[in-house]
């Protein structure tokens, strides 16, 4: 009688079945944390969007009520993080410039043509707290101005970096620090506007992050007899759209959890299509590929027997007479 294959099981047998089901919750979990993974990417491509809004919500509240400029203190404190909504905030401030730690910050462009920052520390004498918001600190706090913008790294006494001297009263915007630079440059210069490392140059406190000029009492040179040209008000780079760069992520994560669910289907698939063993006890080896038939004794190719005897020839070896 010649063997019979036992029929192989459906797709939604090998589905119920125990290890399946343990792969399927195993996929599932992955597929979960990838598409929380997603929502997240998708939360901070619309982060700059809303912070957009809400910063021209206060501003509009701000001109609606017809306010001045805050005192620095009462938006900010030294050694405090920046709130993203105060970019663009008006504030004033007094202290005296340190025209020692001027800095030069390189590769900043005003309409359309490539110069430098001019980068003031402002010893703080007060920003409308009275003294209230460093008084737990080492003493008073230092804020970078950037008083303006230059087309060319002048020497450092040069008339057009001269900085008023004594007491100053600032008027400026509020401007988030930026991260650390790749430094590199001549002495006097920086790449980047970072309250963490012009701490190491200019000394605790700080405040965190700094101000852009509008006007000061008294006055710096102006633009006209050859002093730095004051810069427009900050706005938040990229606040009025998506970040496509996090969506793109938050796409990828997404196919990642469905690539998962799809391997599970594909799992199933292929166990039901030739993964289960045969009912004589020769597996297939592979999922997917049909089995091979058990060679029938006598072939030449059945296990224990040769060529030559499945032909009837004699094994190899001394021959013995036999009697009829």
């Amino acid at each position: 009688m010649s063997d019979q294959a036992s029929p192989r099981p459906g797709f939604w047998a090998v589905a119920r079945s125990p290890r399946m089901i343990g792969f399927l919750l195993l996929f599932l979990l992955a597929a979960g944390v990838c598409g929380r993974l997603g929502m997240w990417q998708l939360d901070r491509a619309y982060e700059r969007a809303e912070l957009a809004q809400q910063h021209a919500l206060a501003e509009a509240e701000a001109e609606a009520e017809a306010q001045g400029p805050d005192g620095l203190g009462e938006l900010l404190r030294p050694q405090s993080t920046f709130p993203g909504e105060l970019v663009g905030r008006k504030v004033w401030v007094e202290g005296e410039y340190e025209a020692e730690g001027q800095l030069l910050v390189a590769g900043r462009a005003l309409d359309g043509e490539t110069g430098f920052l001019v980068l003031t520390p402002l010893r703080v004498s007060d920003d409308g707290t009275g003294g209230e918001s460093w008084a737990e600190l080492s003493g008073p706090p230092v804020v970078p101005v950037v008083r303006g913008w230059v087309p060319t790294a002048d020497a450092e006494d040069d008339v057009a970096l001269a900085v008023p001297s004594g007491q100053v009263r600032v008027t400026a915007y509020l401007q988030a620090s930026e991260a650390d630079g790749t430094g590199g440059l001549p002495e006097g210069q920086t790449d980047s506007i970072s309250s963490a490392a012009l701490a190491n140059v200019w000394g605790n406190p700080i405040y965190g992050g700094y101000l852009v000029l509008i006007d000061s009492d008294p006055s710096q040179l102006a633009a006209a007899a050859g002093g730095p040209q004051v810069l427009p008000r900050p706005t938040i780079e990229g606040g009025t759209g998506v970040n496509v760069q996090n969506a793109f992520y938050a796409l990828q994560w997404w196919i990642f959890g469905a690539f998962a669910v799809l391997l599970w289907v594909r799992l199933v698939r292929d166990e039901a299509a030739g993964g289960r063993k045969r009912g004589d006890g020769v597996s297939s080896g592979i999922a997917g590929l049909p089995d091979l038939p058990a060679a029938p004794r006598g072939t030449g190719e059945g296990p224990g027997e040769t060529a030559g005897e499945a032909a009837g020839e004699a094994p190899d070896g001394p021959v013995r007479n036999q009697r009829a």
